[in-house]
């Protein structure tokens, strides 16, 4: 079965913040864990793709570019963004269905936003989808602390489903490139 990691927007300013904002929850976990799947995609012989939103950093400098202590390997194919769906507007599907992937590993930043989107969008376009449990964030909303958010939607996803292809669930210290959807099936 032919894997990817696919890292969504972990850009520096989102990650640490700005003037406007804060940084993620739990930002070094998120980095530690980011590193630790990098390096598994690498023993996996997986795929490695970053998304990089262009609203972040005015898509521009330092504050757009993936976060400096992501040890970005050299093959990775980097795709920006205008959109929160990472495959709107991208030529990212194309890309991963030239390449026959069947498996998405997803990571990144914001939870309730480009996560959420990706994983859905991803089970839609025929992938089965393990999304990285420590190993997306967000920022607290109005309503709602970024543990909240990151719980719900660990909650939510696990199982969601689109017939065919669906999402688990799965902690950075598991065998992510081991799939396990077919336990289900």
């Amino acid at each position: 079965m032919k894997q990817a990691l696919l890292v969504i927007d972990a850009q520096q300013e989102l990650i640490e913040g700005n003037e406007n904002e804060s940084s993620v929850f739990k930002k070094e976990q998120l980095l530690n864990n980011i590193n630790l799947v990098i390096d598994k995609a690498k023993e996996s012989d997986a795929l490695v793709a970053f998304v990089r939103d262009t609203d972040v950093g005015g898509g521009e400098g330092e504050g757009f570019q993936v976060h400096q202590n992501i040890n970005v390997p050299p093959l990775s194919m980097i795709f920006d963004k205008k959109a929160t769906n990472s495959f709107h507007g991208t030529p990212l599907l194309a890309y991963l269905k030239d390449k026959g992937i069947e498996h998405l590993v997803i990571m990144g930043c914001q939870t309730e936003y480009c996560i959420d989107s990706a994983v859905r969008t991803a089970t839609i376009n025929g992938f089965d989808v393990t999304l990285v449990a420590d190993g997306h964030s967000t920022r607290d909303s109005s309503v709602l602390t970024a543990e909240q958010i990151i719980g719900h939607h660990n909650k939510t996803l696990h199982g969601h489903y689109n017939v065919e292809n669906f999402a688990v669930v799965r902690k950075s210290d598991e065998d992510l490139f081991e799939p396990i959807h077919n336990n289900y099936r």
